[in-house]
């Protein structure tokens, strides 16, 4: 089975993008890095020790890239949904093998290595609503951060066909919900309130 291995939160620039999750989860998200192939930079928080919450942006100061950036973040259509504030866009989940995927990378951040599925245009399966699929080279980041508190608790999927979405994600082991509605991604968080108090929950996206 594959498990949940990154949200992915897109912004306009990555300082946008890091107070808009700061301010929704009371934690500070912690640099990543950037990603020469694709022109863009990240940061990172702990969402416990299988996933994490990436927030990504094009890199100002990277040359542009010989391929179309992914995560859609060339199209006007994300552009103009950026422009309107940050948002929960994509979700990744981690296997143990890409042996007959298509679309396949390798890539490098740092001493991070992995295998992605990219599309060479840069679009997301299904809008974002179907993950990309990851193999880790070296340990994941969930491994590697400092543990924020922070869990998913709920990863809700709606689009018009949700029998489609199901089956794609049959070998997916998380807390998923899929729902028949318009295409729409939210995931709830449950965020520490302090010493000896309940944890607050916390949605990224929109709810049908």
């Amino acid at each position: 089975m594959s498990t949940v291995d990154h949200l992915v939160v897109a912004a306009t620039t990555l300082e946008e993008g890091v107070r808009w999750v700061e301010a929704r989860v009371g934690a500070a998200l912690l640099p990543g890095g950037r990603h020469e192939a694709f022109g863009t930079h990240n940061a990172l928080i702990s969402l416990g020790p299988e996933s994490y919450l990436e927030v990504i942006a094009v890199d100002p100061d990277a040359p542009p890239p010989a391929r179309p950036r992914w995560f859609e973040l060339d199209t006007s259509a994300m552009r103009e949904r950026l422009a309107a504030g940050p948002a929960l866009v994509h979700w990744v989940v981690r296997v143990e093998s890409l042996a007959g995927a298509a679309d396949v990378i390798e890539l490098r951040r740092g001493s991070n290595a992995w295998a992605l599925t990219v599309a060479p245009d840069g679009r997301m399966p299904l809008g974002g609503l179907a993950p990309s699929r990851i193999l880790w080279r070296t340990p994941p980041p969930s491994t590697l951060l400092p543990d924020s508190g922070i869990r998913l608790v709920e990863l809700r999927l709606s689009m018009a066909a949700p029998d489609a979405l199901a089956s794609q994600l049959a070998d997916v082991d998380g807390p998923m919900e899929i729902v028949e509605g318009p295409p729409a991604l939210a995931a709830t968080l449950t965020v520490p309130s302090g010493p000896g108090k309940e944890g607050r929950l916390v949605v990224l996206g929109s709810v049908q």
